[in-house]
């Protein structure tokens, strides 16, 4: 789960009477993702190449099925790959605050 604020428990409680939110809440376990992945980004790219390659309407889950499965392996086939510009020395740089630091 992302880290958008009405992705919470809390937000059941808002859109359903209590009994329900409770029932609901009960049965899920949430892991949020961290707020600065990369591979998150990544994920996002995939995600609207594959929206931008589906046709406007697709017929059935099955049909759903087969469009995803061919453009996976034209996906595949391309070798298309995610380039990374953000060096570990950059990370390091940028997110300093974020690495600890050792004392020798």
């Amino acid at each position: 789960m992302d880290q958008l604020d009405t992705h919470s428990v809390a937000s059941l409680y808002e859109a359903s009477p209590p009994e329900e939110a409770r029932r609901l809440a009960e049965r899920l376990e949430i892991h949020p993702t961290p707020k600065h992945g990369s591979w998150l980004n990544m994920a996002e790219i995939e995600l609207s190449a594959l929206g931008r390659d589906l046709p406007e309407r697709v017929g059935d889950r099955a049909a759903l099925s087969r469009h995803v499965g061919a453009w996976e392996g034209r996906r595949n086939q391309a070798g298309v790959k995610a380039e990374w510009r953000f060096t570990a020395a950059e990370a390091r740089t940028e997110l300093r605050k974020l690495y600890p630091t050792i004392d020798a």
